[in-house]
């Protein structure tokens, strides 16, 4: 994994983007000269240079193939998820591209030439992808692991892998009993207890080592083994840290407060708060720009099926507590909460009009908050922001549930692309891990990856309810 402005890459996902990159650029010198030079024709002065033009080519492309989650392993389903992903980015490309070529003649390159040219990238990303996942699956290049401790807090780690998380990247070469703890994972997993880490370390060409023991107190971690490991190259990594790197969330089974307040991370300052609220002018002016057809069909379409407002007005807690008034188009029936008690939706919920189940689908609903955005109260990415009678409760039962508010609100956030709809304390508790790691690491670069992914989202339907 690569630290790129705060946020964990993995590395062969960052060897993928410019592997594909270099086959964009060089597809079109190939169409260009495939088109004009084999036969006999010069080269039009309309078309040079080519730099540029397929500079902007590749990063057409590379912004849709991001958008539909090509660089996302674990949201692909199979051969043919990739397959159809694929078909579908270079589709949108193309339009995309046409559309450029109208409004800039100059990036012109000419029918012909920009079909061979697109012909060219789709069978050089599909070789390349083949021959790469074959590659990226060798265990021989994989990070070997060594867990220390088989409790409660090691198999969370193997819970991650069979989740399928990390397994392109990891190999957990097994789990290290320390002071007879009770296995939590299976025992085919647990190593035998060897007189020293060290040498299990030798033994199994250990890479890195995760801490996840729980009692640390009275020599419950060897340190001076540690510091040894830690010496001779081996890296060591805390619990927290991993699943930070791993997974994009900070685990509250290991979380404490010395951790987050000597942990690099949660920036605030004048420059971060200017540069956030240019981001989320210029975001929401374009997506209502955009959007406003879209705006003018769901109001029309909400009025026509029930009687009541097109938009909901709701109470909602936002940065440092202070609360504001919310808008969303009305999604449910007036009478939704006629007993005046605040509720989660279900799954399925039948307080839902066939309107609102659409418009929920594809997060058309949350459109109206471009407004909250323009006033200052939400930004376009961050926490979703809660009602303040769910914010009490989980101020109660959760831990550290209160440090997401030390950022704004947003109409999209990093726990919305990451986990499913919240209905409960467990939801709860699983948004808040990765909203905890985006309050840590939030930066304009990790805001645009939320961006493109929460444009999968929409496309696919992730999580919706």
């Amino acid at each position: 994994m690569i630290r790129f402005f705060r946020h964990y890459i993995p590395a062969h996902i960052l060897l993928l983007v410019a592997l594909e990159a270099l086959i964009m650029v060089v597809s079109v010198y190939l169409g260009v000269t495939t088109r004009f030079f084999d036969t006999g024709q010069a080269l039009p002065v309309s078309v040079d240079p080519l730099l540029p033009k397929a500079i902007v080519f590749a990063l057409v492309m590379l912004l849709t193939m991001t958008s539909l989650g090509l660089y996302h392993w674990e949201w692909i389903d199979g051969a043919w998820g990739m397959v159809l992903r694929m078909t579908m980015s270079f589709v949108v490309g193309f339009g995309v591209m046409s559309l450029l070529f109208y409004l800039f003649p100059s990036l012109f390159l000419g029918r012909g030439a920009f079909l061979i040219s697109c012909g060219v990238a789709l069978s050089g990303v599909g070789l390349t992808r083949l021959s790469f996942f074959k590659w990226a699956n060798l265990d021989a290049l994989k990070r070997r692991t060594l867990v220390l401790g088989t409790g409660s807090r090691a198999a969370k780690v193997e819970a991650l892998l069979k989740a399928g998380a990390g397994e392109k990247r990891l190999h957990i070469v097994g789990y290290l009993p320390l002071q007879g703890t009770h296995h939590y994972v299976e025992h085919s997993r647990v190593l035998p207890d060897e007189d020293s880490i060290l040498s299990v370390v030798d033994k199994y060409n250990i890479d890195e080592i995760v801490i996840a023991v729980r009692d640390r107190r009275g020599g419950g971690l060897p340190i001076s083994e540690l510091l040894e490991c830690k010496l001779r190259g081996i890296n060591v990594i805390e619990l927290s840290g991993f699943f930070e790197r791993e997974v994009g969330q900070l685990q509250l089974e290991s979380l404490n407060a010395s951790w987050m307040i000597l942990s690099e991370g949660f920036h605030q300052g004048l420059i971060r708060d200017t540069v956030k609220r240019v981001f989320d002018l210029v975001m929401s002016g374009v997506v209502l720009a955009v959007s406003l057809p879209v705006i003018i069909v769901t109001g029309l379409a909400i009025r026509l099926e029930s009687n009541g407002p097109v938009l909901y007005r709701q109470e909602r807690v936002g940065q440092n507590g202070k609360q504001f008034t919310i808008f969303k188009f009305r999604s449910m029936r007036e009478d939704a909460e006629a007993d005046g008690m605040p509720q989660w939706a279900d799954a399925n919920d039948s307080r839902v009009t066939k309107v609102g189940r659409i418009i929920r689908k594809l997060r058309i609903d949350e459109l109206p908050q471009l407004f909250n955005v323009f006033m200052g109260e939400m930004s376009f990415v961050g926490p979703r922001p809660e009602r303040a009678f769910f914010v009490e409760k989980l101020n109660q039962e959760i831990p550290y549930f209160g440090c997401r508010h030390s950022v704004k609100p947003g109409i999209t956030g990093w726990a919305q692309v990451r986990y499913q709809y919240g209905a409960s304390i467990e939801d709860a508790i699983e948004k808040l891990q990765y909203d905890l790691y985006y309050v840590k690491n939030h930066s304009l670069f990790l805001d645009l990856m939320i961006m493109f992914q929460t444009a999968q989202v929409v496309l696919w339907g992730r999580g919706a309810r």
